[in-house]
């Protein structure tokens, strides 16, 4: 028999040479139950991921990135599941976003944009991680990661960003005090934390270099979004 992954001949249950079972098992509940259990349990799992970088977000980034990769949830599966917490309680929640628009543009191409933007916010925060690690990359030049390990942190900095986002948004829905301004100001002060930490040497110019950057990546990329809908005006005349 051979391998389906591989083609190597196999003669056992397991191939000798990929390690796939020569045989899978259909998906029933006992395997749903299984991958859940697989991705929230507290050891290696998101539970277990959430603790450590809201603890100690420096040591937990820099040991995934330069000594083990199995203790963390994957940054970008992380990234994406906390995007998606947060958009399912804004939308239970009935929780609107309001965004400043330039008069140069026409609202409903920028609205049609944000729009996109808070439905795949996964996807929107991986390329704001884009803007975002230029800036860094460009104050801390010093820094001995390069752009793409950058990216890598910024996946689990802006996960946890989304994560305190979520965290004032229930608040927000249950006693319907606005805190849009307070999770901002949490959010933006937890990324310069983690961020200093692990660019900055924890030294006070490291941290303000941090916030200044993830501040100036920010306003990049919602200044792209104008751009983008000021180009597809153009088009569009």
């Amino acid at each position: 028999m051979n391998c389906k992954s591989c083609n190597a001949v196999v003669a056992d249950k397991y191939c000798g040479h990929c390690g796939n079972p020569i045989a899978l098992k259909r998906v029933d509940s006992h395997y749903i139950i299984h991958e859940v259990q697989h991705v929230l349990h507290f050891e290696k799992g998101i539970l277990y991921t959430i603790k450590e970088l809201l603890i100690r977000p420096g040591v937990n980034i820099r040991r995934f990135l330069t000594e083990d990769r199995s203790r963390l949830v994957k940054p970008v599966i992380f990234l994406i599941i906390c995007s998606l917490l947060y958009t399912l309680i804004t939308h239970f929640f009935h929780i609107e976003n309001e965004h400043y628009v330039s008069e140069s543009i026409r609202y409903e191409t920028f609205a049609a944009l944000t729009t996109w933007i808070e439905g795949h916010y996964g996807y929107a925060n991986i390329i704001m991680g884009l803007f975002i690690g230029v800036w860094l990359k460009l104050f801390m030049r010093k820094s001995v990661y390069n752009y793409y390990e950058v990216l890598i942190m910024l996946c689990f900095v802006i996960g946890t960003g989304m994560l305190i986002y979520a965290l004032f948004a229930v608040v927000q829905g249950i006693s319907g005090k606005n805190m849009k301004l307070i999770s901002e100001v949490v959010s933006l002060l937890y990324s310069m934390w983690a961020i200093g930490q692990i660019l900055g040497g924890k030294k006070i110019k490291g941290y303000v270099l941090s916030l200044l950057g993830y501040i100036l990546g920010m306003g990049s990329f919602w200044i792209a979004v104008e751009l983008l809908a000021w180009i597809i005006d153009r088009f569009n005349d």
